[in-house]
């Protein structure tokens, strides 16, 4: 009976042995999670019980468990190099066959799909709809579109501006009427110049100009490419622009923006809103007095120019940058992700899209995974089956790009480990040793 006690503590020791060491080897290796021997005692028994003096027959491997417990986050500079900080499994699929890993030492194929390492198994994520919104719920293989962005056509352009309230009145009625003329700058107080886009990605210089004409009154005249936005005839450089008035009261606040019809949509009243808006606007170009369209188009429903944050206060004349929603053509320049496992594409037109979120997987019982080598684990009766959302949600951690999850792996108590290990070895080898002398010398009794 020693000798089979004594063998089970050899074979005991030595899985410890093997665990440990499994640990020391994969020290480096990305996603790595450390396992631990757990064994339990062993008796006999009879169908009525062990008794009260039954001797243990020995030690047995009960369970080799993995410690799922979060490893250090170091930078690496690759932007598909993701890190979980947090609970969360990426999904990976070859061609129908689901694994999961932490390791997030990510690729692309040739293809464009992001894959693992050996270009076998591809990342799943989320897609998005041609507005760059993601579809949550559907899993899909996630792929880098390096396609151009499509431009996008000017619809609003937002700006701050005060106009100088001791600013001088430039009369524009009566018999000393001072005519507005681009040319001139007697004939204006202020030029504000913004660029803005076509259909076709073509930029164009929209100009105002802003005339005090009285006591908390101006008025404001817009060009596009120097000529008046309606203008579309044979020499559309003379058609004078059409003024919009801006009243203040007596604090500086804007009250009224008022436009004669003739520039928005035909309307019976002037126009009262915050707003200035340009409709019949056709791109093109002024060739020696003649107009030629350029075949685009501006936005179907105009450009709105908010003058809601107009103001009047005895300072300059001055604006903030303005802002404006429309972009040329763009071509992708660089990929970021964010916290959220989401992928933006950057493009040169200073435009940013998402192009799909990566989506994690987790588990009841991550204990109960299985591991299938590669650092990889499959789905079992014991873990459950996979909750699938986006990284940040619930109780699901975050992605860190440019960076990767080390092992878990305490190098300094697999080493101590080792050496409790290489003593029980040493203790169990023992027994064995001292039952065979016991043997020897009875045998040499009889």
């Amino acid at each position: 009976m020693s000798f089979n006690i004594g063998l089970s503590g050899l074979y005991a020791a030595n899985k410890q042995l093997d665990v440990t060491g499994n640990n020391i080897a994969n020290v480096a290796t990305t996603g790595f999670k450390s396992s631990r021997a757990e064994f339990e005692d062993v008796y006999s028994a009879t169908r009525l019980g062990s008794g009260s003096k039954v001797i243990g027959n020995g030690v047995r491997l009960a369970n080799v468990s993995q410690q799922f417990t979060q490893g250090d986050i170091s930078n690496t500079g690759n932007v598909l190099d993701m890190g979980i900080n947090g609970s969360g499994f990426f999904t990976m699929s070859n061609n129908g066959a689901i694994t999961y890993t932490r390791a997030g030492t990510f690729k692309v194929d040739n293809a464009g799909f992001i894959t693992n390492t050996d270009y076998t198994s591809r990342l799943q994520g989320y897609g998005v709809d041609a507005n760059g919104k993601v579809i949550n719920g559907v899993l899909t293989d996630l792929k880098i579109d390096t396609s151009n962005l499509a431009p996008k056509s000017t619809s609003l352009v937002t700006s701050s501006i005060n106009l100088n309230s001791s600013a001088p009145v430039i009369t524009d009625t009566g018999a000393n009427a001072v005519v507005f003329d681009p040319a001139k700058l007697e004939t204006y107080t202020k030029q504000f110049s913004t660029p803005i886009y076509d259909s076709q990605g073509n930029s164009h210089v929209m100009d105002q100009y802003v005339v005090k004409t009285g006591q908390n009154t101006w008025k404001v005249y817009t060009l596009v490419d120097g000529r008046n936005p309606d203008a579309t005839g044979s020499d559309p450089t003379k058609t004078p622009p059409v003024a919009s008035t801006l009243t203040f009261d007596s604090s500086g606040n804007l009250t009224q923006v008022s436009t004669p019809s003739t520039l928005p949509p035909p309307a019976p009243n002037p126009i009262i809103s915050s707003d200035l808006k340009l409709t019949g606007w056709v791109p093109g170009k002024v060739i020696n007095g003649t107009f030629t369209p350029n075949g685009a188009s501006a936005n179907t429903n105009g450009v709105t120019i908010s003058m809601a944050k107009t103001t009047q206060f005895n300072a300059d004349t001055a604006r903030s940058i303005p802002t404006q929603d429309g972009y040329a053509t763009g071509q992708i320049t660089n990929l970021t992700i964010d916290g959220t496992g989401t992928l933006f594409a950057n493009f040169s037109n200073n435009q940013s899209k998402a192009i799909g979120q990566v989506a994690l997987a987790s588990f009841t019982n991550e204990q109960g995974l299985q591991a299938v080598g590669g650092t990889s684990w499959k789905e079992t009766f014991a873990s459950g089956i996979p909750g699938y959302d986006a990284p940040e949600t619930g109780t699901l951690g975050s992605i860190a790009s440019n960076s990767l999850e080390e092992s878990n792996v305490n190098l300094t108590n697999e080493l101590v480990d080792l050496i409790k290990g290489q003593s029980n070895y040493q203790a169990n080898a023992k027994t064995i040793s001292t039952q065979s002398t016991i043997m020897q010398t009875i045998i040499q009794m009889t």
